[in-house]
């Protein structure tokens, strides 16, 4: 009797086994078989919609994609738990990129392919994410009332020479959160506390929403310098190529320029890890490195790319 029942209940753990095995081969079979990659997006439609129909062309793999704001986006996604379709979370600056992370979204990327093509200092260091364009953010100027001569760093920008000649983007900027923090690193809280007074101090008008609009108030002439994103002036360059408007790229003689990235990380539930991966590392790769450029005029990520003509003309 003790032994019937034994092999009964071996025989009861060998069906569940069976069936655990046949669901899970089930769902490896889908999986490696998935032909679409959901994309929750921070960046806009029209930045990333040709890059993702041309990977369709060529893989055959539908991207489904919504856009939002980052902050939004990484919000819905903790809602959404387990039960999220989204595979990639794709965003902008390297502190959102680190606050996905650090917010458990993200899962480890296993990649030969995304090692070879993105430098380590592009990357997190557990290859939670990666990024996949480079920007900086850097000095703008009006020609007509600035010499090149006068600029030298950002920090320079706190003299009182540039008293009522300066504006600036917003505090909430996740753009100049990152430029804070890497002062910070670099001279200590008390040193970049000097500094960001004296930023405020020489204000020409209240800080702008947006780098394109500290543009649009140097052009009107509400002040003289700023300090914006690479591929803003690069889209206002387009639409105006004879606008008295020049980068200046700061602190040559110190810390270097300021770089950030946009990225994307596989998200931890997501439904088509493969896929998700397959997409990433095909962004990472040089002829869509060549169209991120200058469809965004951006830096590639991938060093061996050559840059967009526009981006280069920069210096």
């Amino acid at each position: 009797m003790k032994n019937r029942l034994i092999l009964s209940l071996l025989g009861s753990l060998l069906i569940v086994s069976g069936c655990s095995d046949q669901q899970q081969s089930a769902e490896q079979t889908a999986e490696s078989s998935a032909k679409e990659v959901v994309v929750y997006s921070a960046r806009a439609e029209h930045l990333i919609k040709p890059l993702f129909d041309e990977f369709t062309q060529q893989t055959g793999i539908t991207v489904k994609f919504q856009t939002g704001n980052a902050n939004a986006l990484v919000e819905r996604l903790k809602a959404e738990g387990t039960n999220s379709p989204a595979d990639i979370l794709m965003t902008v600056d390297a502190g959102n990129l680190w606050y996905a992370a650090d917010q458990g979204l993200f899962q480890p990327m296993q990649s030969k392919v995304i090692e070879t093509n993105i430098p380590p200092h592009l990357r997190d260091p557990e290859m939670l994410w990666t990024g996949l364009s480079v920007r900086a953010r850097t000095i703008v100027y009006h020609t007509d009332r600035v010499k090149p001569a006068d600029l030298s760093s950002y920090e320079a920008l706190a003299d009182d020479q540039w008293k009522g000649r300066l504006c600036l983007r917003n505090s909430g900027s996740v753009y100049n959160k990152s430029l804070i923090a890497a002062f910070i690193a670099h001279h200590g809280e008390t040193q970049t506390e000097t500094f960001v007074k004296g930023w405020v101090g020489n204000l020409a008008a209240k800080p702008q929403a947006k780098d394109s609009q500290v543009m649009e108030a140097i052009l009107a002439g509400q002040c003289d310098v700023g300090i914006v994103n690479t591929y803003y002036f690069g889209a206002l360059q387009e639409k105006m190529p004879d606008m008295p408007l020049k980068l200046f790229w700061a602190n040559q003689d110190s810390t270097g320029t300021h770089i950030n990235v946009s990225g994307a990380g596989i998200l931890k539930n997501a439904p088509h890890k493969n896929a998700a991966l397959t997409l990433i590392e095909w962004l990472s790769e040089k002829p869509a490195q060549q169209i991120y450029g200058a469809l965004n005029k951006e830096y590639p990520a991938n060093l061996d790319v050559t840059l967009d003509q526009q981006v280069e003309s920069w210096g």
